[in-house]
């Protein structure tokens, strides 16, 4: 699977942790954020960088991180195609990615720790959309994503 990662300035130490343990997992893996502590990379440069890979189709998934993941999920949602969330625990990462189909896990430096944003990572990146799901759970989930597709372009 191929990978997207990205940061603003403020997010460059927890994006060269996050992308060295997922580089580690095996992960085909690509950075088009700041490249070192002193790059002015601003949030929407970084995240839209990666949204645009996603919605081209040239990464499966993404990961994008600022100082709160804020900035860079606001950023992410405006691309057609692009479904990111903010994430401040492993738990909620590992549920957007089996229950409601993120593309795009944000996280912020400021309150992410590096070995949780590590597993933040493996957990959202290992899981799969309904994975595990009986059939009416899967079904409702179904529906729900294409509820979201239908917004997304009535509002587009």
């Amino acid at each position: 699977m191929r990978v997207v990662i990205a940061s603003d300035f403020s997010g460059f130490r927890l994006k060269e942790a996050v992308k060295a343990h997922v580089l580690s997992l095996g992960y085909d893996l690509v950075d088009v954020g700041a490249q070192t502590e002193e790059d002015t990379t601003l949030y929407y440069e970084a995240a839209s960088r990666a949204a645009e890979l996603i919605q081209k189709g040239e990464a499966e998934r993404g990961i994008v991180i600022c100082g709160t993941g804020a900035g860079v999920s606001m950023i992410a949602n405006k691309f057609r195609g692009v479904y990111a969330v903010a994430c401040e625990s492993v738990y909620t990462a590992e549920k957007t990615s089996l229950i409601n189909n993120a593309n795009v896990l944000a996280m912020g430096e400021k309150v992410v720790s590096y070995a949780m944003g590590a597993e933040m990572a493996e957990k959202w990146l290992a899981g799969r959309w309904c994975e595990g799901f009986e059939d009416q759970r899967r079904l409702n989930n179904e529906r729900g994503f294409a509820k979201l597709q239908e917004l997304e372009a009535h509002f587009s």
